[in-house]
C-alpha cells in the first residue's frame, strides 16, 4: 500500500481539481485588464505575469508536499510567526479578499451585462446577488467532500472550451489592433506584470489548497512519500499548464478589445463586453453561467479550507459555525464592489506576498542551510521591511523620504528591491548561525 501510485487517468483528474480549485475569481480578470494596459506591450508584460502567476503557485504546491502545511513552513522562523503569518494568509485569501471577489467577479460577468444602467450602478443589486451567492457557498461548504471534483470535472472543462470558441473568434475577426502601453506597462512591462500576477493570490492560495491536494491524494491510498512528491508535481504542471493557456488567451482578448469595447476599468468588464461584442447577448449569458459555476467553486474551496484551518486553531468553536461567519464576512465586503475591492488588496498584496515568496523558496534551500532559523529571519526581515514601504506607497502614502534613500537597491524602482537584501539576509543568517552555535542545534531536517 506504501508504494502505490495513481494511474494516469487518477493523475488527471487530481490535476484537473487543482485547475478547478484555482480557477476562479482572479483569473478571469487580471490578464485581460493587463492586456488591454500592456496594449503592444502585453506578451513581454504576461511572461513577468506568469511567473508570479503561475510558476510560484507550482512551487507552492510542491513545497506544501515536499515540506507539510503552511503553518509548519513558516513556523521555522518561529513558532508565534509560524501562527501569525499562517492567520494572515487565509484572511487574505479568505474572507478579506480572496472569497468576497469570487462573489464580485461572478456579478461583474454573470449578471451586470445583463442589466439597466440605473440597475448596474444600484448597490441593492450587488446586495441582493451577493446574499444569494454566499448562501449558496455556506450551504455548499458545508459538505464539501466530493464537490469541488465533480464541478471541476464537469464546468471547468466546459468553462475551457467556452474561452477557446471566444479566443478563436477574437482571432478570426479580430476587434481591433493592439494599442500603445498605458502606464508603468510603457516603461517596464515585465516587472508590471509581475507585480500584477500578485492579484490572482494563486501563490498564497497554493499554500492554503496545497493540503487538500495531499489530501485527495492520500485519500486514494497514496502514503509513499516519494510517489506523493511525484503526483503532487505532476498534478501541478497540468493545472499550471492550464492557467498558462487561460491567462495567454484572456490577456490577448483584452490587447486587441480597446477599439471595439473602448477603456474599462477592470477585467471583468473587459471580458463580458468582448463576449457580447464577439457573439452577443447569447455569448455573454454562456460565459457569465460558466464563470459564475468557476467562481462558486473557488468560494467553495476557499471557505472549507479557512474553515477546516480556524477550527483547527479553535477547536470549541464548531466547523459549521466557522462557514457561516465567513460566509456572512465575505458577503459584506463583496459589497465594496470589484474595483475597490482591487485597489483595496493590493498594497496588502505587495506586503504579504514577497514574504510568501521568499518562505516558499527557502523551504526547497531547507536542507542546504541545515534548517536554521536564523537563516529565514535574515531573508524575511528586510523582505518584510522593504515590501511594507511598497504597499505604503501603492496605497498613496507620501514615503518620499524612505523610497528615495532606497532607490540604490536593485530593482526597487520596478517594485521587487526586496529580492536582493532577502539574500543577503540570508546569507548573513547563515553565518550568523555558524558563530554563535546554531550549528549544533539545527532545526530538524527533512528526509
Amino acid at each position: 500500500m506504501e508504494n502505490k501510485t495513481l494511474a494516469p487517468k487518477q493523475i488527471l483528474a487530481v490535476g484537473l481539481m487543482l485547475f478547478a480549485l484555482f480557477f476562479g475569481a482572479g483569473n478571469m480578470i487580471f490578464p485581460p485588464f493587463l492586456g488591454q494596459s500592456a496594449g503592444t506591450n502585453v506578451w513581454t508584460a504576461i511572461i513577468g505575469f506568469l511567473i508570479t502567476g503561475v510558476g510560484l503557485p507550482l512551487l507552492g504546491i510542491i513545497a506544501i508536499a515536499k515540506n507539510g502545511d503552511l503553518q509548519t513552513i513558516a513556523s521555522r522562523v518561529h513558532p508565534l510567526y509560524g501562527i501569525i503569518f499562517t492567520i494572515i494568509m487565509y484572511l487574505a485569501i479568505g474572507p478579506f479578499f480572496g472569497i468576497p471577489r469570487t462573489g464580485t467577479v461572478a456579478y461583474e460577468i454573470g449578471i451586470t451585462p445583463f442589466l439597466s444602467e440605473t440597475a448596474s450602478n444600484s448597490t441593492y443589486s450587488l446586495l441582493a446577488y451577493t446574499i444569494v451567492f454566499f448562501c449558496i457557498t455556506a450551504w455548499l461548504s458545508l459538505n464539501p467532500s466530493k464537490l469541488v471534483d465533480r464541478i471541476g470535472n464537469i464546468f471547468t472543462p466546459a468553462l475551457l472550451i467556452i474561452l477557446a470558441v471566444l479566443v478563436i473568434k477574437s482571432i478570426i475577426t479580430p476587434m481591433g489592433e493592439l494599442k500603445a502601453p498605458m502606464g508603468a506597462y510603457a516603461e517596464g512591462p515585465f516587472f508590471k506584470g509581475f507585480i500584477e500576477g500578485y492579484l490572482t493570490m494563486d501563490t498564497i492560495a497554493a499554500l492554503v489548497f496545497g493540503i487538500i491536494v495531499i489530501g485527495s491524494i492520500q485519500g486514494m491510498g497514496v502514503t509513499n512519500k516519494h510517489s506523493l512528491m511525484k503526483i503532487c508535481i505532476t498534478a501541478g504542471l497540468i493545472a499550471a499548464a492550464g492557467l498558462a493557456a487561460v491567462y495567454l488567451s484572456l490577456a490577448y482578448i483584452g490587447a486587441s478589445s480597446m477599439e471595439a469595447i473602448g477603456q474599462l476599468d477592470n477585467g471583468g468588464a473587459i471580458l463580458s463586453s468582448a463576449s457580447q461584442y464577439l457573439f452577443g447577448p447569447a455569448g455573454a449569458l454562456i460565459l457569465g453561467l460558466a464563470i459564475t459555476v468557476a467562481c462558486l467553486t473557488t468560494s467553495v474551496g476557499l471557505v472549507s479550507a479557512c474553515a477546516q484551518y480556524f477550527h483547527k486553531l479553535l477547536p470549541k468553536v464548531p466547523y459549521k459555525t466557522i462557514v457561516i461567519i465567513l460566509s456572512l464576512f465575505s458577503m459584506v465586503v463583496a459589497n465594496i464592489g470589484l474595483t475597490q475591492l482591487i485597489q483595496l488588496s493590493l498594497p496588502i498584496l505587495i506586503i504579504i506576498y514577497p514574504l510568501a515568496i521568499v518562505l516558499i523558496l527557502l523551504s526547497f534551500m531547507h536542507n542546504a542551510f541545515n534548517g536554521y532559523s536564523a537563516v529565514y529571519i535574515g531573508a524575511l526581515i528586510p523582505t518584510g521591511l522593504i515590501s511594507f514601504v511598497d504597499g505604503l506607497k501603492t496605497a498613496g502614502m507620501d514615503v518620499s523620504v524612505i523610497t528615495d534613500s532606497l532607490q540604490f537597491l536593485p530593482f526597487f524602482a520596478e517594485g521587487i528591491g526586496w529580492i536582493v537584501p532577502a539574500i543577503a539576509g540570508a546569507v548573513i543568517g547563515y553565518f550568523l548561525a555558524m558563530a554563535f552555535g546554531e550549528a549544533k542545534k539545527p532545526i530538524a531536517v527533512n528526509d
